[in-house]
């Protein structure tokens, strides 16, 4: 379980192809606490981590993952946004995450506006009927963020300079694929609805 506030963005130094997994070796400040078998989201996917030598880790994402996610689009230089799961001890500073992303949804703009900036995602029609709405929550490559300007298959969301500069917002630009997680709690309404509606 993750609050979508990211610690950190990790870089990628290395990409393995193992028949349809894929191992990414990454790099981050705080390697040496991390553990064997230690859940991390990764730009909003959850991934364990499966080895360590020196200043690097290694995670393993399966098939599945790869075609639900931006994973593999990743190249080596690239910055991944890292969260470990949450303490139960803690704040809930973001919202309820699971670390398992829906789908992907493609950036259409970045505006800059006096020292903030908004982006729009569209996404894809999904058979599960996904859906923002209106100040609500919505993870983006592991960030929770709150919903701006509500479409259907599409949203906002406003940026300030810390989580610009501190995840990997600063490089998605007009095209660039991130992930998605929608809110758990309207996952569930909307299925309810639909098994409601699917009755009469």
């Amino acid at each position: 379980m993750f609050t979508g506030i990211v610690e950190e963005a990790a870089e990628v130094v290395s990409i393995v192809k193992d028949k349809e997994n894929v191992h990414f070796t990454l790099t981050c400040s705080f390697v040496n606490d991390l553990k064997i078998d230690q859940s991390i989201s990764h730009n909003g996917v959850c991934l364990t981590v499966v080895n360590k030598e020196d200043n690097n880790y290694t995670v393993t994402a399966i098939q599945e993952t790869l075609l639900k996610s931006n994973l593999s689009r990743l190249k080596v230089g690239d910055k991944v946004n890292l969260e470990r799961s949450a303490k139960l001890d803690g704040r809930l500073d973001g919202h309820i995450v699971q670390g398992h992303v829906d789908q992907t949804a493609t950036c259409k703009w970045v505006k800059e506006s006096e020292g903030s900036w908004y982006f729009r995602f569209e996404y894809e029609p999904a058979k599960e009927d996904y859906i923002t709405v209106e100040k609500g929550s919505v993870t983006v490559n592991g960030v929770s963020l709150t919903v701006v300007n509500s479409q259907e298959r599409s949203f906002e969301v406003a940026i300030i300079p810390y989580t610009y500069n501190y995840t990997n917002f600063h490089q998605i630009k007009e095209g660039t694929i991130v992930n998605l997680e929608f809110d758990i709690i309207g996952k569930y309404i909307a299925k309810i609805v639909k098994q409601q509606f699917s009755k009469e």
